[in-house]
């Protein structure tokens, strides 16, 4: 049986070209806006926090721009005052109906921020309520866990990448890439059903990376958790070798998120050679010759430049989480306890 999570992971190219052709024009409107800043805030919850994390890399790494997280709360709970001039507000919900995400970027312009809106639905309150909307164009994702939204959110991050970075011919040259290597990601690949079947009796699971790829550990340690219900975390690699490490074990396998290219390759590699030491598989997403090497199986990676590596490089784990699910008896289109949209109590 075809699950719609499959189905919708298999959409994943054609959502992401026409999200790129849909907001490719908007590049000159989102740098005249963002001229007008220094510092970008982005404000989100669930799947759309961990693409957050993305467009903070994004941020720092190819624009030089200073790049937060926001604490809802602040806005919603504290009802803080807090001065964002020079601030360029980012909110992504692929609903655009979260309340308290629309609510937060109210305040952000309330205090002063320029607002941006990423979202998936163009007559959201979310869209009518920032300067620009980015609306993807993923289409309706009727499976709970979120697989074509988040990779197209990952888009429109990009195209916000683009625009802040000015005239990067690199960049755009890279996006232009990024449908086809999504696509390639959906041909069979032997080692998905092996690495399934070796989940299926572990007791949890560490899913780790580092720079631009630190978005993927969290959001699949997220669907690990929301799919299979199987204990997942998304970890740094910088941040595991400071004690949590420890839960590595024959039990308790670790899954690295890696570009094929970049500085944090090496640092990996080190990783996976450290947890086979401990008795733990080390088991890979993407890297390279010496990443496949050290692992005990390696998922192929999207053949990308590692800014915009997240975009494919969330694909096969899509694909492994989808497929576990199933061999688990589980449901991943309809996860228990989960709804589409998820509203956070601030009463």
């Amino acid at each position: 049986m075809t699950t719609l999570m499959r189905a919708e992971i298999e959409e994943q190219p054609e959502a992401l070209r026409r999200s790129l052709d849909a907001l490719l024009p908007e590049v000159d409107s989102l740098r005249r806006l963002g001229a007008r800043t220094r510092q970008v805030l982005f404000v989100a919850r669930g799947s759309s926090d961990n693409a957050a994390v993305y467009g903070r890399y994004l941020c720092e790494v190819r624009t030089g721009r200073l790049a937060t997280l926001s604490s809802p709360s602040i806005a919603t709970t504290y009802r803080a005052r807090v001065e964002l001039d020079g601030v360029l507000a980012v909110a992504l919900s692929q609903s655009g109906r979260t309340e308290e995400i629309v609510e937060t970027l109210a305040w952000a312009a309330d205090c002063g921020a320029r607002t941006v809106a990423i979202t998936n639905e163009a007559d959201s309150p979310l869209a009518s309520g920032a300067e620009i909307a980015l609306v993807t164009q993923a289409g309706a994702e009727r499976a709970v866990p979120a697989t074509k939204t988040y990779t197209t959110q990952l888009a429109a991050l990009a195209v916000l990448g683009l625009a802040l970075s000015g005239d990067d011919e690199e960049f755009r040259a890279a996006l232009d890439k990024v449908p086809d290597a999504v696509a390639a990601l959906l041909e069979p690949d032997p080692a998905l059903d092996e690495l399934a079947g070796r989940l299926t009796s572990v007791d949890g699971l560490v899913v780790s990376g580092r720079g631009y790829a630190y978005s993927t550990a969290l959001e699949l340690a997220l669907k690990f958790k929301e799919a299979c219900y199987l204990p997942a975390e998304g970890l740094s690699y910088a941040d595991l070798l400071h004690g949590p490490i420890a839960v590595l074990d024959g039990d308790t396998p670790v899954l690295l998120a890696a570009p094929a290219d970049g500085p944090v390759l090496p640092g990996l590699v080190t990783l996976a050679a450290r947890a086979r030491e401990l008795d733990s598989n080390a088991y890979a997403i993407g890297g390279d010759a010496a990443l496949s090497a050290a692992c005990d199986a390696t998922l192929r990676g999207p053949r990308l430049p590692e800014f915009v590596a997240p975009i494919g490089l969330v694909v096969p784990g899509q694909l492994l989480v989808e497929s576990l699910a199933r061999r688990l008896g589980i449901d991943p289109d309809t996860p228990r306890g989960l709804r589409k949209v998820t509203q956070t109590d601030t009463t």
